[in-house]
């Protein structure tokens, strides 16, 4: 099933999400709110990292289409 989040581009997802973190650390979020926030966060969260994996596999796929036989791995800062 898809979502609204998921419909969202890698910009405004991180932009949501940079939002919703900047609200839940005021400090003036009742509780119930701050539990729905932070599940919403982790979904934007999720969107972004699919986004950036997504991104990732088409730098490899168009690496290897210009070297030809020859593949490079793409390094992210999470393998690091």
């Amino acid at each position: 099933m898809e979502t609204k989040e998921s419909k969202l581009s890698f910009e405004a997802a991180l932009t949501q999400l940079e939002a919703t973190v900047e609200t839940m650390e005021s400090g003036d979020v009742p509780l119930a709110d701050l539990l729905a926030k932070f599940e919403h966060g982790t979904k934007l969260l999720k969107v972004c990292e699919s986004r950036l994996k997504d991104a990732e596999l088409k730098i490899e796929q168009l690496k290897k289409q210009k070297d030809g036989v020859s593949f490079t791995k793409f390094e992210t800062t999470a393998e690091s």
